[in-house]
């Protein structure tokens, strides 16, 4: 059995990916992408924490969550979103295990630079996948807000940005 050493540090920025079960398309649509919307409103509310960004695939997610000082527990909040996502989806005789892969993967942010690839990586990536032409073309995505922001213009990732080639996080 594998020994996981993940990284906690109390108030840290985060990446995250995680995975569905056997890469299977559980958010294929508007309600399986509400479900995992209100898992995360309802986990921020009991144990709140911020999400930078964050783009949702049919068979995967990523984002970048900040938690709050004092506070390094991500499992446990990824945990309550499993469950809760799972709780709304899952049809009868299904357990978590056909929605989720086991673990997730998550990679501490280390400075601005860091969290800057990473941005731009889980912006990009439903172009990656061949499921949209444009960053701003996907509906499951934090990309619009971040261009309200000022953080990208609204042509940005016509092309696979310098910074992010050859990246795979998955």
């Amino acid at each position: 059995m594998s020994q996981y050493r993940r990284l906690r540090v109390p108030g840290g920025c985060y990446f995250f990916t995680l995975v569905t079960s056997n890469r299977a398309p559980v958010f294929q649509g508007a309600a399986e992408v509400g479900a995992l919307r209100v898992a995360l409103r309802q986990t921020m509310h009991a144990r709140p924490f911020r999400i930078h960004a964050m783009v949702v695939l049919p068979d995967h997610l990523h984002c970048i969550w900040q938690l709050p000082p004092g506070d390094a527990d991500f499992s446990g909040r990824w945990r309550a979103i499993k469950k809760s996502v799972s709780q709304q989806l899952l049809r009868p005789g299904q357990t978590p295990a056909t929605l989720w892969q086991r673990r997730f993967w998550e990679h501490l942010l280390r400075d601005e630079d860091d969290w800057r690839r990473h941005l731009d990586y889980i912006h990009y990536n439903p172009v990656k996948h061949g499921l949209a032409a444009s960053p701003w073309a996907w509906p499951w995505s934090s990309f619009r807000h971040c261009v309200a922001r000022g953080w990208y213009e609204p042509d940005w990732g016509a092309s696979e940005p310098d910074a992010i080639a050859g990246m795979s996080l998955e």
